[in-house]
């Protein structure tokens, strides 16, 4: 995920963050299969993946958590 990626979705709706933290759990699951079947190229993919999962549940953390909801 690039840091304007990044920015946009810190702004986003909340609905949009969990669309797509759902979006990406399921690539990652897909990442996972492909691995165990030997088809995966770029094992990076995985590494990547699993880091945007955490940066989007930390923004959806940070906002559930702020004072000014």
């Amino acid at each position: 995920m690039k840091h304007k990626e990044f920015l946009e979705l810190k702004t986003g709706p909340i609905e949009e963050l969990e669309q797509k933290a759902g979006d990406l759990r399921d690539r990652l699951h897909a990442l996972k299969m492909d691995l165990a079947a030997g088809k995966v190229k770029n094992v990076r993919e995985i590494k990547g993946t699993k880091k945007d999962i955490a940066r989007i549940l930390t923004i959806l953390s940070e906002r559930a958590n702020s004072p000014n909801n």
